[in-house]
């Protein structure tokens, strides 16, 4: 049974973007119920940074390899594999542990029930930009979040991959996306990327432009990954009995609670974690056929910012952590 010797990404201790060193392993011929991928493309993660820096749900065993995401063709296959084949174009749905799988390699084992054929409409690099965004806003805007059509969604740090998937969901399900960024520059892409409203945080009132976008109904879906100073803000224009999902915490300054406006409009206020789709089979299920169908009729497309080669795989991280991105960042093999 044949190994292969690929320039894969590993790390020796957590730390800042610079830890990661692309060094030259043997990847065994994959086990029973395991594929192995010769990699085209690697969607880079904030997830990856929060792992890389010791900061994430499981704590890196060293020397430890990283990554969720990627897309490729399949180059060889295991025992009991039922539904896939050498030559199948496929990509990585990130329901494993880091322990034991990981993306960023020229070639990667995977577990094949984590292993999908995706829509051929999409490019390496788009089908390797797909789960974790897409995943998490399934569960938020779809999932528990129950968006109907005609309701408003406030999406905080919207022009992160993330956000730009929470604004093409909102919409697919009828929704009217209301996009937040602190930056003036990126309005005008936000607009073009399917936001009905954009708030810029930095020059204008959270609350006072959401209250007048909505007639002074309120937000009925509120996502979050920043938390932070502008929190209470927020949270002040939620609608009556809406739903605030946190499913980040990228702002390290203290939040304070409108405690007074959440009395008042009983809005549900709760963390939130892709596990609860990807960590039920007959939800991811549904999940990914609703992606599925999205991505076909290209409703859902992923938006790619920045290609970096792996040899570069420092610089991603550093651009990653520079939040200047307006999408996905990918690397290349």
């Amino acid at each position: 049974m044949n190994t292969k010797l690929s320039k894969t990404v590993v790390f020796h201790e957590a730390g800042a973007p610079e830890v990661l060193k692309v060094e030259q392993i043997e990847v065994a011929f994959p086990a029973a119920q395991e594929v192995r991928i010769q990699v085209e493309s690697i969607g880079i993660n904030r997830a990856d940074a929060m792992y890389r820096q010791g900061m994430y749900i499981e704590n890196p065993i060293f020397p430890a390899q990283i990554g969720y995401e990627a897309a490729g063709i399949i180059e060889a296959v295991g025992d009991d594999v039922k539904h896939l084949a050498v030559g199948d174009v496929v990509n990585v749905i990130p329901g494993f542990s880091l322990h034991n799988y990981a993306s960023y390699g020229e070639y990667i084992n995977m577990p094949a029930y984590a292993v999908h054929k995706y829509p051929s409409n999409l490019t390496f690099d788009e089908a390797a930009s797909v789960w974790t965004s897409y995943l998490t806003m399934y569960g938020m805007v779809v999932h528990s979040g129950q968006l109907k059509a005609g309701q408003f969604a406030l999406i905080n740090a919207a022009s992160s991959s993330a956000g730009l998937a929470a604004i093409q969901m909102t919409n697919y399900v009828g929704g009217i996306a209301i996009a937040l960024t602190t930056s003036p520059k990126k309005k005008e892409a936000l607009l073009k990327a399917g936001a009905a409203h954009v708030i810029v945080t930095s020059e204008q009132d959270i609350a006072t432009e959401v209250l007048k976008i909505t007639d002074n109904v309120g937000a009925h879906l509120i996502l979050d990954p920043v938390v932070g100073a502008k929190f209470s803000n927020l949270l002040s224009s939620v609608a009556e009995n809406g739903k605030v999902f946190v499913y980040g915490a990228l702002s390290h300054e203290p939040a304070s609670f409108p405690a007074f406006d959440v009395l008042m409009k009983t809005p549900t206020i709760r963390g939130y974690s892709a596990i609860e789709v990807m960590g039920n089979m007959e939800v991811l299920m549904q999940a990914i056929t609703f992606i599925d169908k999205g991505l076909l009729e290209e409703k859902l497309k992923p938006v790619i910012d920045k290609t970096f080669n792996i040899n570069d795989i420092i610089a991603s991280h550093n651009y990653l952590e520079s939040n200047q991105q307006f999408g996905k960042i990918v690397v290349k093999i």
